[in-house]
């Protein structure tokens, strides 16, 4: 095995742009929205794009490798993440996503919990996190029947390099401006409640049963730990996925996990993945996976990745807990 670089997946989007050919040259025509990077989805699958397995689909590599590429501790029947860019020209739609129970049960499909990390936003651009306080259900209800849901919304104004982490049944929104890595459930269920009289389908009665209006969401800090040529901050935990940053200076040696599978994402900079003599260059807005026997590679470069991957939560609390202790 050696790390995965996949074919990315573009789709066009009433409120997409221009924005990935800042930093990719492979960009279609039309108003691009979304690029899928690392996806195993009836809606969307990866196919690989380098090396000796380039062109296989992910699931069939799953399929053909499953503990040595998805790991011992993961199901091969569902791969559980789906890694994006999101580029918003104009605002996506106000939106919340279901739990798995209501998912599964209505949908056939995951629930969605996702975390943001804001890769470029114009001056004055905002995400919309959650309502105002004390908004109550009726009011809810009221606001988008006669159009009114805006001034209920709570708007943070955002700068590149912040977090958020979207839980299930969160009201939210992506702004005008905004260009955002997200690494989320794998699920494709979005139940829209307003979208700027655009016209598409709305969502009303399924999102009245899942939006949790007492859910709050503030900018992730992080633990920062400074080590010897980079710094490493741990951003997000939770059961489905964790989220950590590395800004990297000159190079981090690390190890692959039996148990799961990384997905390394470049958010800034460039550089190169080492192992086995192979070579795999990163840039920004490349994602790759690192299966989970791949053992050590080095990460080198001038760059920032985000790392994210399906944890094992009371390992890395103890990590951090160790850190903490020194």
């Amino acid at each position: 095995m050696y790390p995965l670089k996949f074919e990315n997946l573009y789709y066009d989007k009433i409120w997409g742009g221009r924005d990935f050919s800042l930093f990719r040259d492979n960009l279609p025509d039309g108003d691009i929205g979304e690029s899928w990077d690392v996806a195993c989805h009836k809606n969307g699958t990866s196919i690989v794009a380098n090396g000796e397995l380039k062109g296989k689909r992910l699931d069939n590599l799953i399929g053909e490798m499953g503990d040595r590429l998805i790991g011992t501790s993961l199901s091969k029947e569902w791969f559980p993440l789906l890694i994006k860019l999101i580029n918003a020209k104009d605002s996506l739609s106000v939106q919340v996503h279901p739990d798995d129970e209501y998912g599964k049960r209505v949908e056939g499909d995951m629930g969605k919990t996702e975390v943001w990390y804001v890769m470029d936003a114009k001056e004055g651009a905002y995400l919309v996190v959650g309502t105002k306080d004390n908004v109550s259900k009726e009011q809810f209800k009221r606001a988008i029947e006669n159009g009114t849901l805006e001034k209920y919304m709570n708007k943070v104004y955002v700068k590149k390099g912040e977090v958020y982490f979207i839980k299930s049944g969160l009201i939210h929104a992506i702004g005008e401006g905004v260009t955002v890595a997200e690494i989320q459930q794998n699920s494709d269920t979005t139940y829209r409640v307003y979208d700027y009289n655009r016209g598409r389908e709305l969502h009303i009665e399924k999102a009245l049963d899942v939006v949790d209006l007492n859910l709050k969401c503030k900018k992730s800090n992080g633990l920062c730990v400074k080590e010897d040529g980079f710094e490493k901050t741990y951003l997000c935990l939770c059961k489905d996925f964790s989220l950590e940053r590395y800004d990297i200076e000159t190079e981090v040696n690390e190890l692959s996990d039996k148990e799961r599978f990384y997905v390394f994402t470049c958010v800034e900079g460039n550089g190169e993945i080492i192992c086995d003599n192979r070579i795999e260059k990163i840039k920004k807005g490349d994602s790759v996976l690192i299966p989970a026997s791949l053992g050590k590679y080095v990460l080198r470069g001038n760059m920032s990745l985000l790392k994210s991957y399906v944890p094992d939560i009371n390992k890395v609390k103890k990590d951090i807990l160790a850190i903490v202790e020194k």
